[in-house]
């Protein structure tokens, strides 16, 4: 995918970004190899490889709450 001038003055106008016209140039290179990554990562095969549903294995290991003895009402005011 390409992108232009105009494309990119239009993505800065939806996010609200002030683009520094000495900068562009360097901007459009960066998006552009950013998308052929893109490209290449859609030409790999994941038919049989199954979605992760988390990355971790990990539990909560933070305590059960336990309730305890209140103060009355008239005792905390």
């Amino acid at each position: 995918m390409i992108i232009d001038k105009k494309t990119l003055e239009h993505l800065a106008a939806l996010v609200r970004l002030e683009l520094d016209p000495k900068k562009e140039k360097k901007l459009l290179g960066d998006l552009e190899k950013i998308l052929a990554h893109f490209e290449e990562l859609k030409a790999v095969d994941t038919e049989n490889v199954e979605p992760m549903s988390g990355g971790t294995t990990l539990t909560n290991v933070f305590r059960e709450d336990e309730n305890s003895p209140r103060l009355p009402n008239e005792a905390a005011l």
